[in-house]
């Protein structure tokens, strides 16, 4: 498999069927219903942990005044929820340890 410098949807599910012996398309049912599950418990307000991976959730986005980038004019910028990921330790480990072993 080619490796680019970012990994699309089809590039993931076939290194997951690689490396689990599976078929990509059940794979691709696999990865299609942990998005799906993943994606509606944050809708509903919960958050969802994996441990050593990382927590998905909701952020709340207050009301603010931005600038229309083309004109300079003032822009309200409505309230808003946002979906949010944050790393947990193992996978920051994992991303700083990969970062030190690519600059030497």
């Amino acid at each position: 498999m080619h490796r680019s410098t970012r990994m699309n949807k089809s590039e993931l599910i076939e290194a997951i069927a690689n490396r689990t012996g599976s078929t990509k398309a059940a794979t691709q049912e696999h990865l299609d219903a942990v998005i799906e599950t993943i994606s509606d418990a944050i809708a509903k307000g919960d958050t969802v942990q994996l441990v050593g991976f990382g927590s998905f959730g909701a952020a709340d986005r207050a009301a603010r005044t931005g600038r229309n980038p083309q004109t300079g004019a003032e822009i309200e910028i409505k309230a808003s929820r946002t979906p949010k990921f944050t790393a947990g330790k193992a996978l920051k480990d994992r991303v700083n340890a990969a970062a030190r072993t690519k600059k030497k």
